[in-house]
């Protein structure tokens, strides 16, 4: 019988045994081939991987020292909109999802030049 977890197959045909409680003293009975079965749900498995059994360029990077730039940093982008406030045509800009998941995301401008800030939903 092979045990994945706290689910149990069949040792003869591989079929998903039903009734699995953990307990090791009761016997599963396969519906398939008729086979059987301890119940080996309570069974703890326990796999380890070794780092380098997953190479990855990211991981080899990770002890290097970034330096970032306020560049590098800005979450925010430039628009052609004029500022409903001084009229600049040009205003900064990012999005958030404030509301649920089928509905658009927020708009949030803010004029460099002024500081006016200002949203509207999509």
């Amino acid at each position: 019988m092979t045990a994945i977890g706290s689910l149990v197959f069949c040792t003869d045909c591989g079929n998903l045994l039903d009734g699995a409680s953990g307990d090791k003293k009761v016997r599963l009975n396969c519906e398939v081939c008729g086979t059987n079965n301890r119940d080996t749900s309570s069974t703890i498995i326990t796999t380890k991987s070794k780092p380098s059994a997953f190479p990855s360029a990211l991981r080899s990077k990770r002890s290097a020292v970034q330096t970032l730039t306020e560049e590098d940093t800005r979450t925010t982008a430039t628009i052609r909109q004029a500022c409903p406030e001084c009229g600049k045509q040009e205003v900064r800009y990012y999005t958030q999802q404030l509301r649920s998941a089928d509905e658009g995301t927020t708009v949030f401008y803010n004029c460099d030049q002024c500081g006016n800030k200002w949203q509207s939903n999509n």
